[in-house]
């Protein structure tokens, strides 16, 4: 079968979750295809080319539901839910994305052009919507990249100073089953949602406030 862009990116990405980025090479890559290694350089021109085309494969693929007539706190949950779901689905390739390639969201992707829509709806003034989209992307990853290398687990485990550190039912260490997740991520999203609320809330008063 003749080698093409999208076939190696499909091979890459198999690699890539089975052993990780750092562990991809040109040569493991045209074993897997049964290809010269050198016949890949005539699509792909390096390693980090194919890591960045199949970063922008799966995001291509990155699909949430639509719920156009939901309140945009809703439809922002579910959609950082989708992309939680996704960076689960290929850890290994989104933990290298986020902390390798600051430019894997692009203008086009589903996910940006479905934050910035729900962003709009919540009533941010169009100028301000690229920055405020930005800024809940950044949180958003910083917390699925402590899910993914671990931090998350054993910092939530980390023991309060105090005399009654030892005191109490939270988390003692590491013989324990660790935080859930799932309850964390829902934290995140509402104390999000809670402090866009309250600076359109101030927003709104302001302008009010400047009409009387």
């Amino acid at each position: 079968m003749p080698l093409t862009e999208a076939g190696i990116y499909a091979a890459a990405l198999r690699l890539i979750d089975e052993d990780g980025a750092e562990a991809l090479t040109m040569r493991k890559l045209a074993t897997v295809l049964d290809a010269n290694p050198m016949s890949l350089y005539h699509h792909v021109p390096n390693k980090e080319a194919v890591l960045r085309g199949v970063t922008r494969m799966v995001g291509a693929q990155f699909r949430t539901v639509t719920l156009q007539d939901a309140p945009w706190q809703e439809r922002l949950r579910l959609l950082a839910t989708d992309f939680r779901t996704l960076a689960h689905r290929h850890p290994e390739l989104m933990a290298y994305s986020f902390s390798h390639q600051p430019d894997f969201i692009q203008p086009d992707d589903p996910f940006w052009t479905a934050l910035t829509a729900i962003v709009a709806a919540a009533g941010v003034p169009l100028s301000e919507v690229p920055e405020t989209a930005a800024l809940i992307v950044a949180v958003v990853i910083g917390v699925l990249s402590a899910e993914l290398n671990g931090a998350l687990h054993q910092w939530a485990n980390l023991k309060p100073p105090g005399p009654d550190a030892d005191g109490g039912d939270g988390p003692t260490g590491a013989g324990t089953a660790g935080p859930d997740r799932d309850r964390m991520f829902r934290l995140v999203m509402d104390t999000l949602i809670t402090g866009l609320e309250s600076r359109l809330t101030a927003g709104r008063d302001g302008q009010d406030a400047g009409r009387r």
